[in-house]
């Protein structure tokens, strides 16, 4: 046989002296194969170097039995956690997971969907880039009704689902937390308001002072990327401030910007919680690691990304249906730390 010809169950037929329905139900592993039978096609299959056509095999049973998966940025602990998540529940049921990242921009969000879609995936699990504003480049998917769901960073659509939690009711109790610690001017670091999650943090967070009369200002809503620039960019906007104008407090929508906000504050001389008290959001490792700890709200990604595939892989199997459930909402509990306990300051 050519060197560059690949190898068929026919040419394991034929080195076996078997049909080629045979190897074909060995390979899948069928009982009504012996054992023995099963073990000397493997064997010949390797020996042979055969390779499963799972493309061609797609493509009659119109499955791929994979998942595309695309999120906004891969070097993050909470997407991270939510892949660790994915790929727990995509093993237990036997499917595999292509993984993309957007790196926060709409149009390689759109050719990376584009991909996925060419790819023949069984169903899309999706957390949005900042700058997405729409997303007619998700409508292949739901006119071949291939299965979309959401999770984290959302966009409500009749034909799919989505997996987060209450970010409003998150927000508006870290930021009665903070109330409640004796804080009056709190700042709030928010992200892109496009996103679900930054918008539904920040009118939580307005909520909460409103109630209060409390000042909520346009000096006082900061958005950025909320990266670690962004972080250490707040605490120079701060320290530009006149001290009488500063903020008491600063409510961070992730915990990165939060630290590196501290960390720029505290170099500069400012103490923590005394002078300015801190909360972020995610309970990522980074916030054990700062000094005072860092209050934060805990949610689990590894949670919030077994839900989504399990969910998903459900409605696959016909074990349950994806549209009758618009959106899964998932706790989070609030992780007081020192970096907001004014109250137990010494006299």
């Amino acid at each position: 046989m050519p060197e560059d010809r690949e190898v068929t169950i026919y040419d394991i037929a034929r080195y076996l002296n078997v049909s080629a329905a045979t190897v074909s139900r060995g390979l899948k592993d069928n009982p009504t194969i012996s054992k023995s039978t099963r073990k000397k096609i493997a064997e010949a299959a390797k020996s042979l170097g055969y390779q499963s056509n799972t493309f061609a095999s797609s493509l009659r049973s119109k499955h791929t039995h994979t998942l595309g998966v695309l999120v906004p940025r891969l070097n993050s602990h909470f997407m991270s956690s939510a892949l660790a998540g994915m790929e727990n529940a995509a093993n237990r049921h036997g499917y595999n997971l292509i993984i993309a990242q957007s790196l926060e921009d709409v149009e390689k969000e759109k050719r990376n969907a584009a991909t996925m879609f060419n790819k023949r995936v069984d169903g899309l699990l999706i957390s949005l880039s900042s700058n997405t504003q729409d997303i007619r480049h998700l409508e292949p998917f739901f006119k071949r009704k291939i299965p979309v769901v959401f999770f984290d960073r959302v966009y409500a659509h009749d034909e799919s689902t989505s997996v987060g939690i209450n970010n409003y009711e998150a927000a508006y109790n870290m930021t009665q937390h903070l109330i409640a610690q004796g804080c009056r001017r709190i700042m709030h670091l928010g992200g892109n308001l496009l996103r679900n999650v930054y918008q539904e943090r920040f009118n939580g967070y307005r909520k909460a002072l409103q109630e209060h009369r409390l000042p909520c200002t346009e000096k006082l809503h900061l958005t950025s990327t909320l990266s670690e620039q962004a972080g250490a960019d707040a605490a120079k906007y701060i320290l530009d401030m006149a001290p009488a104008d500063r903020p008491d407090a600063v409510f961070s929508a992730n915990d990165t910007a939060a630290v590196y906000c501290m960390i720029a504050l505290k170099a500069a001389g400012l103490r923590i919680p005394e002078d300015i008290a801190f909360a972020g959001f995610n309970n990522d490792p980074i916030s054990r690691v700062i000094e005072p700890n860092l209050t934060t709200m805990d949610y689990s990604g590894d949670s919030i990304g077994n839900t989504a595939a399990t969910y998903l892989i459900n409605h696959l199997k016909g074990i349950s249906n994806l549209y009758t459930t618009n959106a899964i909402t998932l706790r989070a509990d609030m992780v007081v730390r020192a970096s907001s306990e004014r109250n137990k300051l010494p006299g």
